[in-house]
């Protein structure tokens, strides 16, 4: 976790008895350079390398991760290195299973098995959100069917993650505000989750202290002491929803994504407050924990207090922020409350609800979906 850490792993892929290396990434990256200057840097440390550019405006799907499979059997590659956001590494890492197990990729969503890991994923995240390169699980969208699967196994655990703050610090506001929410959101519904253990309460309560702390800064300003913090916290965040599992936000939020193209972490920040204020009820200690972790709170007020404490300064965040609402985004409400009880069906599929503290069933889904789209108040939500 330092500045340039990218540029050593050649040396670090030889030791380990690697030779042909295909690097997976995105147009932004080669056009800033930093494909380009990594290539040259593993090539001078005797590699064979080939690339394969992956889409950067688009989820990752059945069919974008095909020519990064056909790029790991062209080239006949011992290791793949990712170096992008979190589309680019999930691409990388379901083409690296369908590499090494065969089948298609609908064959391994949620909840089955995930083979033991074939050829080793090398992450090295663009971005500071996704976490992906510190977690069991990739997200892929079946173009045919519209539905975003989730794999989930220890086998997606990327062999390495390089996380190299350097290569934030171009990241957008827009991206900035994405990702970042989408690291808060990880972090958060692990420390509520129903599996959260002691190990990623430590971890989880870091990455929000660190996200909340850092993101408004590092929106703004983008200055190195906030984007390393991001980066930093980013991982932390994935490493403790890898073990602790995410909930009802996510479960909710892909449908959305799915169906209306909306990015996985401006998704995810448009449902987190209502969501947040939903779930209070069922865990308030650890949701005023999450307040007081964040510094929003103090010991001068109740758990009760200190939850919708939290759930104001959410909304604040994405306000200040400018995350759009379902409507601001594009979406027809007629449309949305039309497809809601599928989009319940799916989010339900995905296991994801079953974590939360407060375990709703569809009927209350396609309720929530409603409410958030019409920006009914926070305490009517939380009342619920």
């Amino acid at each position: 976790m330092y500045g340039d850490a990218r540029l050593e792993l050649g040396e670090q892929l030889l030791n380990q008895g690697f030779q042909r290396p295909l690097v997976v990434s995105d147009a932004t990256m080669e056009r800033l350079g930093f494909l380009k200057e990594l290539c040259e840097a593993l090539e001078n440390s005797g590699l064979t390398v080939a690339t394969v550019l992956v889409s950067d405006r688009e989820e990752p799907s059945d069919l974008s991760i095909q020519p990064v499979l056909d790029g790991l059997r062209g080239h006949k590659a011992d290791a793949v290195l990712a170096l992008g956001g979190g589309s680019v590494i999930d691409s990388t890492k379901a083409a690296a299973l369908l590499y090494a197990h065969g089948g298609l990729i609908e064959h391994y969503k949620f909840p089955v098995p995930i083979p033991d890991a074939g050829v080793p994923v090398y992450a090295i995240p663009t971005t500071a959100g996704t976490g992906s390169e510190a977690t069991a699980a990739t997200v892929i969208t079946h173009v045919a069917s519209g539905e975003k699967m989730l794999l989930m196994g220890p086998a997606l655990i990327p062999a390495c993650a390089v996380v190299d703050y350097c290569l934030s610090m171009t990241q957008p506001q827009r991206l900035t505000a994405d990702t970042g929410l989408d690291a808060l959101t990880h972090a958060l519904e692990a420390y509520v989750s129903r599996k959260a253990t002691e190990h990623t309460d430590v971890i989880a309560l870091r990455a929000m202290e660190g996200i909340y702390g850092s993101l408004r800064c590092a929106y703004h300003h983008g200055n190195e002491e906030a984007r390393r913090e991001m980066m930093h916290c980013a991982t932390y965040a994935g490493i403790a929803f890898s073990n602790a599992s995410v909930a009802l936000v996510h479960g909710m939020s892909r449908p959305i994504g799915a169906r209306y193209h909306v990015p996985h972490g401006l998704s995810n920040a448009m449902l987190l407050p209502a969501l947040t204020a939903y779930s209070l009820s069922a865990a308030k200690a650890r949701y005023a924990a999450c307040a007081r972790s964040m510094g929003i709170a103090d010991d001068s007020l109740s758990d009760d207090q200190a939850g919708m404490v939290l759930v104001t300064a959410l909304q604040n965040l994405v306000e200040e922020l400018q995350v759009p609402t379902l409507e601001g985004f594009g979406i027809d409400r007629q449309d949305f409350l039309a497809a809601a009880p599928e989009m319940a069906t799916q989010a339900l599929a995905s296991g994801s609800p079953g974590n939360n503290p407060r375990v709703p069933q569809g009927d209350d889904m396609v309720t929530l979906y409603e409410l958030v789209f019409d920006g009914a108040p926070l305490e009517e939500i939380a009342q619920l």
